[in-house]
């Protein structure tokens, strides 16, 4: 896959917030600070970690409707940052984004067709109304939803379809990469497996490569040729997901291998060998200095408080920032590999079909 054309590159992005009432004291809350990566065209990229760490913000700023603060991001090889509007317009027909919420991401008042079509209006591609209706046919097919239905509103669809419509407005650009904040964190379990088996039929398909945020491990672990952690703004471990489920080499990678739901019950007897954190995820208006995990990491010494951990190469293309790899790499419980045969187990449920 390294070998591959890159069609996203993003480097050294940090994103700050403004909290509290504007004429009252205001702080600053650090959602991303510092995080690269790379995805390669058909790739498909996970990224994982515990809600507020910042992956929603680091989605929308990989797909424009955030700024960074600090850092660069190449779509196809240009730099978006130095793009007038225009430029950044026609660049957005690369990079498209799949919301988490089927609900409030649709428009209640514009038709299906409407939804699907509007980004070809902007685009000014087919502008025949004929040749429009005939693409939108098209998509809503390729989604495994009825033409039929393009004259309908949002409201008339369960939320599974709804995630369909949004994934078919999504594609109707033919975009190099498609960036998918928790797309099935919000559908019932029943069909999540359904609309995941279905973003990987449309990746084989058409080529694009995937940006995948999600919290369900097994999930990731079904999609993901790679997988990032994230912990309180910074990304914490890279790897292939074979690697990152085998041989996991950052304290809180373990920690949330180890965290992960148990399908079988019989292993209700190693709950003793989870690895806890204690406490709560430090504030991002105030992280603590050194390595962020440093106060929950049961491997930490003084040098976690005090000094960063460079994101360094721990094997082959596995990267971690941690003091204490070696360590970390060598005391893996036992746990993480029941944990692992237990993600097998639940992407197996992935497998079924697209429908």
């Amino acid at each position: 896959m390294s070998n591959a054309e890159v069609v996203l590159q993003a480097t050294n992005l940090s994103k700050t917030f403004l909290a509290g009432r504007a004429g009252l004291s205001r702080v600053r809350v650090s959602a991303v600070d510092d995080v690269s990566l790379t995805v390669h065209r058909g790739e498909s990229l996970g990224i994982v970690g515990e809600s507020g760490c910042g992956k929603t913000t680091l989605a929308r700023m990989l797909v424009g409707l955030e700024k960074p603060d600090v850092g660069r991001i190449e779509v196809g090889g240009k730099d978006v940052g130095s793009l007038r509007a225009a430029g950044r317009r026609a660049l957005s027909r690369d990079i498209q984004m799949v919301f988490q919420d089927p609900y409030t991401s649709l428009n209640p008042r514009l038709t299906v067709f409407d939804l699907i079509a509007e980004p070809l209006t902007v685009h000014r591609i087919q502008a025949k109304q004929s040749a429009r209706r005939e693409r939108v046919a098209e998509l809503l097919e390729m989604v495994n939803l009825s033409p039929d239905m393009m004259s309908r509103f949002p409201h008339q669809f369960s939320g599974g379809q709804r995630q369909r419509i949004g994934i078919a407005r999504a594609i109707a650009l033919e975009p190099r990469v498609l960036v998918c904040d928790e797309p099935v964190s919000a559908l019932d379990v029943s069909v999540q497996a359904q609309v995941v088996n279905l973003l990987r039929s449309l990746q084989s398909r058409l080529g694009i490569a995937l940006v995948f945020i999600a919290h369900d491990l097994a999930v990731v672990r079904h999609v993901s040729d790679r997988t990032a952690v994230m912990y309180l703004g910074k990304m914490v471990e890279t790897a292939a997901t074979a690697d990152l489920f085998t041989q996991p080499s950052h304290p809180y990678t373990q920690a949330l291998l180890s965290a992960s739901p148990q399908v079988d019950r019989r292993r209700t007897r190693k709950m003793a060998q989870r690895i806890m954190l204690p406490g709560d995820p430090p504030s991002p208006i105030n992280p603590p200095t050194g390595c962020r995990f440093h106060t929950r990491c049961h491997l930490a010494t003084s040098i976690c408080s005090s000094d960063q951990p460079e994101y360094v190469e721990v094997g082959g293309d596995h990267l971690a920032a941690c003091h204490h790899t070696d360590r970390a790499r060598s005391q893996i419980a036992q746990v993480v590999e029941d944990v692992t045969s237990s993600a097998t187990g639940g992407s197996s449920a992935m497998r079924g079909p697209a429908s």
